[in-house]
């Protein structure tokens, strides 16, 4: 596990098309998310031990903002070849036992973690109903190593700024955690392999 920050990709950065397969069946594309008042991106997955930390407030975040316009989608963009516990049939599992009703998708070819310059997992995009980046960065303060309570305060801030019309609190703190795993001769530029002392 190597510790990652997220890239903090340029606000104001129009959301890179995407087209996935879901973990359950079919596909889920950016387009489907047209018209929402917001889109939230989230790049997670299974075995992360700062995913499962959190797991339990995605699910109910998704849920309290599921009636009011916000479109969420989850993506996992590790090397299931090399971490099978991240395997579009672990990640069907998965998403049944935590009760996710967001869809799952799996980035094989790593291209969209690429696209959207994500880094760890969790990373977090918020885009507003034009599909612009209005926010990315952490989901709260709470660490596994520590012992403040997952609220997901942060995020759930920033969409409610962007629900009312309103200015994002500054400044945007990176998002924490492990490293995306990417597969041999696929790690971006941007990615850090020393990671965040």
């Amino acid at each position: 596990m190597v510790r990652t920050a997220s890239t903090m990709l340029p606000l104001g950065t129009q959301a890179p098309a995407f087209d996935l397969p879901e973990c359950t069946g079919g596909n889920y594309s950016l387009e489907q998310a047209q018209g929402a008042k917001a889109l939230l991106v989230m790049f997670i997955c299974n075995h992360c031990p700062y995913v499962k930390f959190v797991a339990d407030q995605l699910k109910r975040l998704a849920d309290d903002y599921a009636d009011k316009g916000v479109a969420v989608v989850a993506i996992s963009s590790n090397d299931a070849d090399a971490y099978p516990d991240d395997s579009p049939e672990a990640m069907a599992a998965e998403k049944a036992a935590r009760g996710y009703a967001f869809p799952y998708l799996f980035d094989a070819d790593q291209s969209v973690a690429q696209a959207y310059a994500a880094a760890c997992t969790p990373d977090f995009f918020l885009f507003d109903a034009d599909q612009k980046l209005a926010y990315r960065g952490q989901l709260d303060s709470a660490r596994p190593s520590g012992d403040l309570p997952v609220t997901g305060e942060d995020l759930r801030a920033a969409i409610d700024a962007v629900l009312s019309g309103e200015a994002i609190a500054e400044p945007q703190k990176a998002s924490l955690g492990c490293n995306i795993k990417w597969k041999p001769g696929n790690e971006p530029q941007y990615f850090n392999p020393a990671g965040v002392s």
